[in-house]
């Protein structure tokens, strides 16, 4: 019944989150906002949401190891697991502009991250400072032909009328708030038959689950050749996880951190940060071998997980 919960939750979060972002894009087109504007803050927030409201289902369900790992882990998957199966597809060429402004804000966050892990709890005050930080990023964004421009490409198709937009957003949303809420709910109980700790199924089952938009958007960019947005996609998804969704979380409710996450994960969601900065810089690309170095390491983490 956990594994069911599990899997309709995920479900719902994936058609959830494309739905809301559809109609929040047909409404602010309506409206008259920039495809730039919508890029930066519906479609970057829209599609961080599932990952928002399962960390803040875990935060109130006393569950904060989920919470955290949802984060940590995702940001683990996105690179080790996403982006290594599509250099695997394809050899991911860098855009060294894009990697140096990105990446040095990805890096910057990890960091930041890091230090309020020392803490023991991610609190108000620190969560008030991650979102001002995520501002500042897509001030910078903004500020950037190159980025505004990718952005735009992102936005999805939409309904054109403002009933069809609303019922787009609105089943979007449920869909989102009864996925995470079933999410939660199966990954609890999952922990608690195989008397694992929690954490381990935030950093693994969830993470991963609410990684699978990233995945199918790396994958298919890699399937395209278009190696830019593979890249670009799993820096930026990085960002918003580290900024929004802890930023967001803890502001509504401080979140403890687990001793598990501050003795090995966060150090090793680090480490896949540095290497993707260090293996998309040298040789310009990322190349199949070393997308096979990512895969093996995710598969490492996860039996090191499980075998602690």
């Amino acid at each position: 019944m956990s594994f069911f919960l599990i899997a309709v939750g995920l479900v719902l979060l994936i058609f959830g989150g494309d739905a809301l972002v559809r109609g929040a894009v047909a409404i602010a087109k309506r409206a008259g906002m920039s495809p730039m504007l919508i890029g930066l803050t519906l479609v970057g927030f829209g599609t961080s949401l599932p990952e928002l409201l399962t960390s803040l289902n875990a935060a109130f369900a006393g569950s904060p190891g989920i919470a955290i790992g949802n984060v940590v882990g995702s940001n683990i998957a996105n690179v080790l697991l996403i982006l290594g199966c599509a250099a695997l597809i394809f050899p991911l060429a860098t855009d060294l502009r894009a990697l140096k402004r990105d990446g040095s804000v990805m890096i910057i966050a990890t960091l930041v991250v890091l230090a309020l892990f020392f803490t023991g709890e991610i609190g108000r005050l620190a969560g008030l400072v991650l979102v001002v930080g995520l501002f500042a990023f897509m001030f910078l964004a903004w500020k950037t032909d190159e980025t505004a421009a990718a952005l735009e490409e992102e936005i999805p198709a939409a309904p054109e009328s403002y009933l069809k937009a609303g019922l787009f957003f609105l089943a979007g949303l449920i869909a989102i708030l009864t996925g995470a809420n079933m999410l939660v709910r199966g990954a609890i109980t999952i922990a608690a038959d195989l008397g694992v700790d929690e954490t381990v199924i935030g950093l693994t089952i969830v993470a991963v689950g609410t990684s699978l938009p990233e995945l199918v958007t790396s994958v298919t960019a890699a399937l395209k050749k278009q190696s830019d947005i593979a890249i670009g996609n799993v820096i930026g998804s990085n960002i918003f996880n580290l900024l929004a969704i802890f930023g967001i979380t803890a502001l509504i409710h401080p979140l403890e951190v687990p001793p598990m996450i501050l003795e090995a994960d966060g150090w090793i969601m680090l480490a896949a940060a540095l290497a993707l900065i260090f293996f998309a810089w040298t040789g310009r690309r990322i190349e199949r071998w070393e997308g096979a170095v990512f895969v093996l390491g995710y598969v490492a983490f996860t039996g090191f997980l499980f075998l602690r």
